[in-house]
């Protein structure tokens, strides 16, 4: 599997699971925990799906096992962080420090993604270009 495929899966798993929090809270009239909906909508669906096209578009890198790391540590902070956030709107206080933890590693994995973005482009040339031709 490639970074891009796996950053694509796990986008589309966010975002489901980020439609299903939005229809409970609108059938339950209890939106207190819209801070961890938009964290897992914006970094799940949004950030995952960013990455894969970013990714897909250098496929020296989307093979590459950093990537991959990238990608799981990424998907692994966003759901820990999404769950202590809505803990923490729920009233346990107690999820602050997971949620900390949790941010430090997104931003690990953005630490790491910036490190592909900043790289010389003669290490990360970019994927053929597509072009299109009318047809006949």
């Amino acid at each position: 599997m490639t970074a891009s495929s796996l950053s694509f899966r796990l986008a589309v798993l966010c975002v489901i699971a980020g439609m299903a929090m939005g229809i409970g809270m609108a059938a339950s009239q209890d939106h207190s925990i819209m801070p961890a909906h938009a964290h897992l909508n914006l970094l799940g669906w949004v950030s995952l799906f960013l990455f894969g096209i970013y990714y897909e578009r250098r496929p020296a890198l989307d093979i590459s096992r950093l990537a991959m790391i990238q990608v799981v540590l990424w998907s692994i902070g966003t759901v820990v962080l999404t769950i202590a956030v809505a803990a923490i709107h729920l009233g346990y206080a107690a999820a602050e420090p997971v949620a900390a933890i949790a941010s430090l590693i997104v931003l690990a994995a953005m630490l790491i993604f910036a490190y592909f973005v900043f790289r010389p482009a003669h290490v990360v040339e970019p994927g053929p270009t597509v072009r299109m031709t009318p047809a006949e």
